[in-house]
């Protein structure tokens, strides 16, 4: 696909994530203003993923290693090399909280969708990071998940190599004794490389659920994190051997 239909096509996905998020806020704010219906308003965000996947021929296929306990929270974790990995986490099942950055509040409609729904970030301040750590742990104790990027951005210069998690997740996971589901999201920097042209390539997108971490099973945090690490970088190296 050269340059010029990639515009296209870039232009076509992006009014078509415009047109069907105004479509469906509407019911984002019902959950959002309906005592207890936060949760429904989760599960619409994962049928808009499903969906938009969809109307811009987008395949994406979603490996599942993983034996996910039913209705027990689970904390997802994900490399984040690009812009579309914040979409297709929608694929991960159950009820689960997005850690996202603070900015995204900005964001006309959708920013307040995010601040309702999730859970939004400053990493650049200590108190923010200690205060989403509280959130987290207080949605985990209602029995949500929670899909944080580790990396705590789009900061590798060099993807499918990822930079070194951050703890807090791990922390939390060893405090909860809540399981860990390492994610790879194989060919996102392909699909929408973080290059600043933000140009979109067609082409099957993939994510792989791995197995379980039990914090039980490791004797720190810091075991967790490197565990978690090799798992997700195993894969990211496995697909993507030429580069």
């Amino acid at each position: 696909m050269n340059k010029l239909p990639k515009r296209i096509y870039t232009y076509f996905a992006a009014i078509l994530f415009v047109v069907t998020f105004l479509v469906i806020f509407p019911f984002f704010l019902i959950c959002i203003w309906v005592p207890g219906w936060k949760r429904y308003g989760r599960k619409i965000n994962q049928y808009w993923a499903k969906t938009y996947f969809s109307l811009i021929f987008l395949p994406v296929q979603v490996e599942i290693k993983a034996k996910l306990k039913k209705n027990k929270p689970h904390i997802f974790l994900a490399n984040h090399f690009s812009y579309l990995d914040v979409a297709m986490m929608g694929f991960v099942p159950g009820d689960v909280l997005f850690v996202g950055k603070a900015s995204i509040r900005k964001v006309p409609l959708f920013g307040y969708y995010f601040k309702k729904l999730h859970i939004a970030v400053d990493r650049s301040r200590i108190k923010s990071r200690a205060e989403t750590m509280r959130r987290a742990g207080e949605a985990i104790d209602r029995g949500s998940g929670i899909v944080l990027f580790p990396e705590g951005g789009i900061y590798t210069q060099d993807p499918p190599r990822m930079v070194p998690f951050k703890n807090g997740a791990f922390r939390l996971a060893m405090e909860k004794q809540i399981p860990v589901v390492p994610v790879t999201l194989a060919y996102n920097h392909l699909i929408l490389p973080d290059d600043g042209l933000l140009m979109l390539h067609r082409r099957p997108a993939k994510m792989v659920l791995h197995e379980v971490l039990e914090p039980k099973d490791f004797e720190s945090e810091e075991a967790l994190r490197d565990k978690c690490f090799e798992v997700i970088q195993q894969q990211l190296l496995e697909d993507n051997p030429n580069l």
